[in-house]
């Protein structure tokens, strides 16, 4: 596109270099040497001047001027000259300085001997001066319309683009999250399982009690994680599950209750109808925490305690002090991390601190 450009302009240079030469060898009747080096001296500058229109508009501008003040009527680079100011020309007061100075000097009023050369002239002037700027003027409002359309366009599509990849860490996040809470649990109700069934050895029908709730755990476990890898590959042949809610908060403690864990519920408050976000987001809360406590503070007693109040839900998980060796477990320390995300969203606060009798506690209120 350089090239054509520039080609244009040497051919635009050479067709007034030579249009002007030509005007003045060929004038009826001839003039005087004197007259025909001026005119040249001043003709060939502006057709120099032409080569750099794009970059130095005002030198044009000025050079035609020069020349159409010798010649004595609107020379050929005029009409150039003016385009060339109005689409490539500075922006603000410069331009149209120039503008005005070139057209003064294009319609030279001091030569008007009668009214009817100065209609004339201002005629002349508006077809080869005016409307050369005009349509300048509108090609560098286009061409800046386009620019502008396009960033908007790149911009609004880089923008597009982040959203995606922020969707696409968020999904990632979600879904490692739920891995963490699903297996990570399942995986600790195992691992209390299989204690559980050390300390039982001299009782066989517990054993094979306590071996077939692990059995359960492990193929509810798996079937869990198939679902959440079904998510990744988005296979469309994975079964989903129903998301939990808080009435399964009961199953939840149910279950550690028979992995060996000593856990009570307590539920206050009306049983009302709750947002199922909330809901879910208590029931992680619960999960988590009952994890926690298995994989660090296994035989101490756990308290999990929930609480409608005037619009909000409280969850509180209360643990003591382990009673036994805590099984060395591998801990990525992102579970009470993504939890207090999980409180984050839904707009509520989550505390998880140590106790001073040894053990450690979660609370969360969420609006519910």
């Amino acid at each position: 596109m350089r090239r054509r450009s520039r080609a244009l302009d040497v051919a635009l240079a050479l067709a007034v270099a030579l249009v002007s030469s030509l005007t003045v060898l060929v004038e009826v009747p001839p003039a005087g040497d004197l007259t025909v080096a001026a005119r040249l001296v001043t003709g060939l500058p502006a057709a120099v001047a032409m080569l750099f229109r794009r970059r130095h508009p005002l030198w044009l501008a000025a050079a035609a001027a020069l020349d159409t003040a010798t010649v004595g009527e609107v020379s050929v680079p005029v009409p150039f000259a003016a385009y060339a100011v109005a689409r490539y020309g500075p922006l603000g007061r410069r331009r149209w300085v120039a503008l005005g100075t070139a057209g003064a000097v294009t319609v030279a009023p001091w030569q008007f001997d009668a009214p009817e050369e100065g209609v004339n002239n201002v005629v002349g002037v508006v077809m080869l001066f005016v409307l050369p700027a005009v349509v300048g003027a509108w090609v560098r409002t286009r061409a800046e319309l386009l620019v502008a359309l396009r960033e908007r366009a790149e911009r609004a599509e880089r923008e597009q683009a982040a959203l995606a990849r922020e969707a696409v860490l968020e999904e990632r996040a979600r879904i490692t999250r739920e891995m963490h809470d699903v297996v990570g649990h399942r995986v600790s109700l195992m691992v209390l399982h299989a204690g559980a069934i050390d300390m039982a050895a001299a009782d066989a029908e517990r054993v094979r009690r306590l071996a077939g709730q692990l059995q359960d755990t492990g193929r509810r476990s798996l079937e869990e994680l198939r679902q959440l890898l079904g998510l990744l590959s988005d296979d469309g042949d994975a079964p989903l599950a129903p998301q939990p809610t808080l009435d399964d908060v009961a199953g939840l403690v149910a279950d550690a209750r028979n992995a060996g864990l000593p856990v009570t519920l307590h539920r206050l408050g009306p049983d009302r109808q709750l947002d199922p976000t909330v809901g879910r987001t208590a029931y992680r809360v619960v999960q988590e925490a009952l994890t926690n406590a298995g994989k660090h503070a296994p035989g101490g007693e756990v308290t999990v305690t929930l609480e409608t109040g005037d619009g909000e839900l409280a969850v509180r998980v209360v643990n003591r002090r382990a009673t036994r060796p805590a099984a060395a477990l591998p801990s990525g320390g992102l579970g009470l991390i993504g939890l207090r995300e999980r409180v984050r969203t839904v707009g509520g606060t989550l505390r998880a601190e140590p106790r001073l009798d040894g053990g450690f506690a979660v609370e969360a209120v969420m609006p519910g």
